[in-house]
């Protein structure tokens, strides 16, 4: 977008998908972006930009998560919370917590990898959401805040002293922020640590997930006092939550806020925000009213100073010929190595294991990406091979409620069959089974502005689509948004042998305003 003086302009979100809990650096020029990534493997996915804009996808810092057998099991809502990147002594640096295990420290010298395997740096359980501060004179300090959950204890922020090679804490620890200190203050998170013009300053976020707002803290001395000023909030916008995020400075020497939002079934998407000081210190977000105390969120802004729009995108299709998965894809735990194979001719190969739970939100072999923020267009072939009777393979929308739409290998041939679950052991069907001949099925899952998924099948490169009869209301999942998934899956017991054939996956957004409208949601897909 250009704007009626001609400088480029970007919209809000810049990242309209689930980028939960960001944090952001800038690196000779280039910018490099991580977030949460929960039980999802590989974990931790790493970004980059030129621009503060556009981003490509660069790969992951996790391959798996620790420990390894521990999350050999699906386990919603754990793994990789809220996550810290610096760049320090000329390599980068991710500390990320698991409130079950403790936190986790990572080193590179590139960020595209290869990355160090996980340090226990603090282990222990609610302790959570921590960043670093190297100091310029040699010392360093970590902070963290703590998750009631699994300690009792929240709305803390905990100062401690760290050896500057980060392989161990030098004390227990200071509480240095107490939310009920400041009135109205309820669950402060997600601290990041800065120092400017001889002040420690503290961003953390309060307020809630999907309801709070963005406050500074700052002190002379990293272990306080500390005050407290909200710089960022809803206000008079439609962004709620704006909070938990990254400060910025470009090589021109202007600053900015990367923040999330959280939207339900499309998790939280990332906003960028124009930053900046006042003439009293403390710095201001987004845009500035006489009458509120805080900031409030941009819609729209000009490209950060000296760049323009990027061609870079982030990966969504894949035609399976890299002999690799795309950088989009992830299991819902550690994956085994005989679970697919990419022979690099344009198929995924799944192969069957006797592991099907009866409820999809437990098989940990599903392979998933997130939901587009916007309407979209999921669609794949699957084939049948010699597998169990019993055996199932299809797409998914996987939340804490899902649907799926695929095939069954019954005792005498192949069904057309669809199921729904997530809150209880065992899933519902959906629709009749219908009888196919055996060949390849191509599967569509089309979403729309509200909030539904359609469902739709047809023989492989044949025909109209047959669109299901029954639709599905995208859910949000534990601490994620929805994701768009392929699964294969043979009844415990059986022989689990056997193969599933998974054709080009293609997955188009919605590009402009029209096809994101709810008047066009019932219109055709794209």
């Amino acid at each position: 977008m250009t704007s009626a003086d001609s400088k480029p302009t970007y919209s809000n979100p810049i990242l309209n998908a689930d980028w939960p809990d960001p944090d952001a650096i800038e690196v000779d020029g280039c910018y490099y972006l991580i977030s949460s990534s929960f039980n999802r493997a590989p974990g931790l996915p790493v970004l980059r930009s030129r621009n503060l804009v556009d981003w490509e996808h660069l790969g992951h810092a996790l391959k798996a998560l620790p420990p390894v057998d521990h999350f050999s099991l699906v386990r919603h809502g754990s793994g990789v919370w809220a996550p810290a990147l610096r760049h320090h002594d000329g390599r980068f640096w991710i500390f990320y917590p698991d409130p079950d295990h403790g936190i986790f420290v990572l080193h590179s010298e590139k960020a595209e990898g290869p990355w160090s395997e996980p340090h226990l740096l603090y282990p222990g359980r609610g302790i959570i959401d921590p960043c670093p501060l190297w100091d310029e004179d040699g010392k360093a300090y970590l902070v963290h805040g703590w998750a009631k959950s699994r300690i009792g204890l929240k709305n803390v922020l905990t100062v401690h002293r760290m050896s500057p090679d980060a392989s161990r804490l030098l004390d227990s620890g200071t509480h240095v922020i107490k939310g009920e200190d400041f009135p109205g203050y309820t669950t402060i998170e997600g601290p990041k640590f800065y120092k400017r013009d001889g002040w420690y300053w503290i961003f953390a976020p309060a307020g809630g997930v999907a309801t709070g707002w963005q406050s500074v803290f700052r002190a002379r001395s990293p272990f306080g006092p500390y005050e407290a000023r909200k710089v960022l909030e809803q206000g008079n916008s439609a962004v709620n939550g704006p909070h938990q995020g990254a400060w910025v400075t470009t090589p021109a020497g202007q600053d900015w806020f990367l923040h999330f939002q959280d939207r339900g079934p499309y998790g939280r998407v990332v906003h960028l925000q124009p930053m900046g000081w006042g003439d009293d210190g403390w710095p201001w977000m987004g845009a500035q009213f006489t009458d509120a105390p805080a900031g409030t969120p941009v819609l729209t802004h000009p490209y950060p100073r000296g760049t323009s729009p990027d061609s870079v995108h982030l990966p969504t299709s894949d035609d399976f010929r890299e002999g690799s998965l795309g950088n989009q894809w992830h299991w819902q735990a550690n994956p085994q190595a005989d679970w697919l194979s990419l022979p690099g001719d344009g198929r995924a190969i799944l192969h069957c294991q006797p592991n099907d739970p009866g409820n999809l939100r437990e098989l940990p072999n599903v392979l998933g990406q997130i939901l587009p923020g916007v309407p979209s267009v999921f669609s794949t072939s699957i084939e049948l091979g010699d597998v169990p009777a019993g055996t199932r393979a299809g797409v998914v929308v996987l939340g804490l409620e899902y649907a799926w739409l695929g095939l069954r290998r019954t005792p005498t041939g192949v069904q057309l069959s669809a199921g729904t679950g997530g809150s209880t052991p065992q899933e519902e069907q959906l629709g009749a089974p219908v009888d196919l001949q055996a060949g390849a099925i191509q599967f569509r899952v089309r979403t729309d502005a509200r909030h539904r998924a359609h469902f739709a099948w047809r023989p492989r490169g044949a025909g109209e689509w047959h669109e299901q009869d029954w639709e599905f209301t995208l859910a949000k999942g534990h601490w994620i948004g929805a994701e768009l998934g392929i699964f294969a899956t043979s009844p415990r017991g059986s022989s689990g042998t056997g193969d599933v054939i998974v054709g080009t996956v293609q997955l188009e957004a919605a590009r402009t305003a029209q096809e994101q409208s709810p008047e066009f949601a019932g219109s055709t897909p794209l």
